[in-house]
């Protein structure tokens, strides 16, 4: 049960959005910049890169949502979504991506955490300062979208098949306000 009455009955971070539209509106252009930037990182590699921070902060309701828009970008690919989470050091992507997931699992525990060394093997396995720079930003960005979602307790749909409806209009429309004020597609 959610700790303040959203006056909705949305799941996940779409209730708190459509209860403060007023803050929602930038975290959705944050989540539109971060996660649909085709600048460096490809949208499937931002999807992953949140899909395991958010999976580190044992967000559910995050990881299974952009773990499902990751897998639309990855043609279907569960398979490297689960390698993901499981062991990313092992999954069947790059060794850049490899290099970048390791800096936002620092992120995840602080910011202090991510040393030189971290930075110049994700450099060494061709990340740009850019790449760096978004997964940053993108790994620091999870951890306060997950703490909005479970420290309001939001209602955390466990009905697996309603994740990947909503991902492909994430997919299709971004992450605007349609989020909260649309319903959720059949």
């Amino acid at each position: 049960m959610p700790h303040i009455d959203f006056k909705n009955d949305l799941p996940g971070i779409r209730s708190a959005l459509a209860y403060s539209p007023e803050t929602a509106a930038p975290l959705g252009v944050l989540a539109e910049i971060l996660l649909r930037s085709d600048e460096g990182l490809t949208r499937a590699e931002r999807e992953l890169i949140a899909t395991y921070v958010s999976y580190l902060n044992d967000c559910f309701y995050c990881h299974h949502s952009h773990g499902e828009i990751a897998c639309i970008y990855l043609d279907g690919d569960r398979e490297i979504i689960d390698q993901v989470r499981n062991d990313f050091s092992t999954a069947d992507i790059s060794e850049k991506l490899k290099g970048l997931l390791r800096i936002a699992g620092k992120v995840q525990q602080s910011g202090k955490a991510v040393t030189t060394d971290d930075v110049v093997h994700a450099k060494n396995s061709g990340a740009t300062d850019k790449d760096i720079h978004d997964t940053v930003l993108i790994a620091a960005a999870f951890c306060m979208f997950n703490r909005y979602v479970d420290g309001l307790a939001t209602t955390t749909p466990k009905d697996m098949s309603s994740y990947p409806l909503r991902a492909k209009q994430v997919a299709e429309k971004g992450y605007g306000n349609h989020i909260y004020t649309e319903k959720q597609p059949a």
